[in-house]
């Protein structure tokens, strides 16, 4: 039996707001911090299934609109990734909570896509053949990477996704029904933040020290693959797919001149509502929009030149 409209609203209110109910702060690396964490993430849980998802009647421009994006081959796939290495890394994970939150997080990747496959489907959109994908050896490697690269997505998924419901590229029938997805990537991302800082702080020196040089290296990694240097993990000297489209999607979307700065203020302010409902003693994800926020003062000091 379908949920009723309701029963849709109350979970997607759930899905957007959570305070830790216990009072005071919550220091990074302790247990209550973990705790608050992973109960957020497992409270906020909205129960959608994409095999019932209703997917609107799209009129002839807005269907081509939506099959000519450059963006679901490497879509269903970064999804298809993420599930496996979250749950990889959630495997390996000693503690019990983390290992839960982990795991519910991969899960969760692999019902997005479900999701975009039940769009693909219902839209008539084709697809290249998926390559098969071997996850690296390394499991702490394969999650850092995964998490990092979910938070500049996530972010410039936001102001995009908020820049087509602007422009009216979609419907908004199918901004509406496509929302609680974009929702969930910001739990995704808050996840992923609080467990980095947990991590971190229960660290001995020389571990922490090798960990940093990790992240260090994980960054690298992602901004070579943003400007198409990255090389495939197999070693064979292709480039790696386009991930560039959340970069540089705001034409594609917008019927105005926007510059990417102008889209980086659109991906703040987004970022900020995303998380707005979530209680302030959880940790936030901060250096893509610390970068997002240097660009945009930089754009307007040159503006103003």
């Amino acid at each position: 039996m379908l949920p009723s409209q309701v029963e849709i609203e109350a979970a997607d209110t759930r899905a957007r707001e959570w305070h830790w109910p216990e009072r005071g702060a919550l220091p990074v690396g302790s247990d209550a911090h973990r705790d608050a964490a992973c109960r957020m993430f497992r409270d906020t849980f909205n129960p959608y299934k994409p095999s019932v998802i209703d997917w609107p009647k799209l009129d002839p421009d807005a269907l081509q609109r939506l099959t000519s994006l450059p963006i679901w081959d490497i879509a269903v796939s970064t999804e298809n990734k993420a599930s496996a290495r979250m749950l990889r890394y959630g495997e390996s994970t000693a503690d019990p909570t983390w290992r839960e939150a982990i795991g519910q997080n991969g899960w969760e990747e692999q019902r997005h896509r479900e999701v975009l496959s039940h769009l693909v489907t219902s839209y008539g959109i084709p697809l290249a053949p998926e390559a098969s994908d071997t996850p690296p050896a390394d499991r702490e490697w394969g999650y850092l990477v995964t998490g990092f690269s979910e938070c500049i997505d996530s972010f410039f998924a936001f102001g995009l996704f908020e820049l087509a419901r602007r422009s009216g590229y979609f419907p908004a029938e199918l901004v509406e029904t496509f929302e609680p997805v974009i929702q969930e990537e910001a739990r995704h991302i808050l996840l992923f933040a609080n467990w980095l800082a947990w991590h971190r702080k229960r660290l001995g020196p020389w571990q922490r020290l090798r960990f940093e040089l990790r992240v260090a290296q994980a960054w690298i990694f992602l901004a070579y693959e943003r400007i198409g240097l990255a090389k495939d993990i197999d070693g064979g000297g292709k480039q790696a797919p386009d991930n560039n489209f959340t970069l540089t999607g705001g034409q594609a979307l917008s019927d105005r001149d926007l510059s990417p700065f102008g889209l980086m203020a659109i991906c703040l302010s987004e970022n900020d509502r995303r998380f707005a409902g979530y209680d302030t003693r959880l940790l936030r994800p901060t250096t893509t929009p610390a970068l997002a926020r240097l660009a945009v003062r930089i754009g307007r000091l040159l503006k103003r030149a």
